[in-house]
């Protein structure tokens, strides 16, 4: 194969976006959801796809929904982490005066 045909191949791919099977409401609705409830739901997918039984359509709608939760859950879990490690850093950034008499002259 010509390196401008392997060339054009490798665009081709990178242009192709992936065909959803959910709709916008939705993604809407699972980027909206608690992390509990998007858990959860994540759970099912999963058990849905361990259990088997699925058209092979059915398996790929669970699959992405599965996907989409655990993005949901992942991105949570990530906000409260980075709102921890401020809390934690503004701690011992305060910890390193506290008691002392420049913490008092403030």
């Amino acid at each position: 194969m010509s390196e401008k045909v392997t060339k054009k191949a490798e665009e081709s791919a990178e242009n192709t976006e992936f065909a959803s099977t959910l709709t916008k409401e939705e993604r809407a609705a699972i980027e909206t959801m608690p992390y509990e409830e998007a858990r959860e739901k994540l759970v099912q997918a999963v058990q849905a796809l361990e259990a088997g039984g699925l058209t092979l359509d059915q398996s790929m709608r669970q699959w992405e929904i599965g996907e989409a939760l655990a993005k949901r859950a992942q991105g949570l879990l990530a906000t409260v982490r980075a709102k921890l490690d401020a809390a934690q850093a503004e701690q011992s950034a305060t910890a390193a005066t506290a008691g002392t008499q420049s913490n008092l002259e403030d």
